[in-house]
C-alpha cells in the first residue's frame, strides 16, 4: 500500500481512506509522532481497554532493571 497526503496551509494532513480502512481507524483516534532521522513515525495510541491482560503470565522475578542493559 502506497498513499500520499499533502500538508495543508493550516498544518493538517488527511489520512488517506485506504490507510484508514486497512487499520480500521475511526474519528477521534489519538496518535503520537516520533521523529526518526528525516522522517516521522505516526503511531496510534492504544486504548486502555486494549492493554488489559497483555502481561498475563509474566514472571515478576524475571523483571530486568534498566541498569543491567548497559
Amino acid at each position: 500500500m502506497s498513499s500520499k497526503a499533502t500538508l495543508s496551509s493550516d498544518f493538517r494532513i488527511t489520512i488517506p481512506k485506504e490507510v484508514r480502512d486497512a487499520h480500521a481507524w475511526q474519528p477521534g483516534r489519538s496518535f503520537v509522532f516520533v521523529s526518526k532521522g528525516s522522517g516521522v513515525l505516526m503511531i496510534p495510541v492504544p486504548k486502555l481497554a486494549d492493554l488489559a491482560g497483555i502481561a498475563r503470565g509474566t514472571r515478576k522475578s524475571a523483571h530486568r532493571d534498566r541498569q543491567d542493559r548497559y
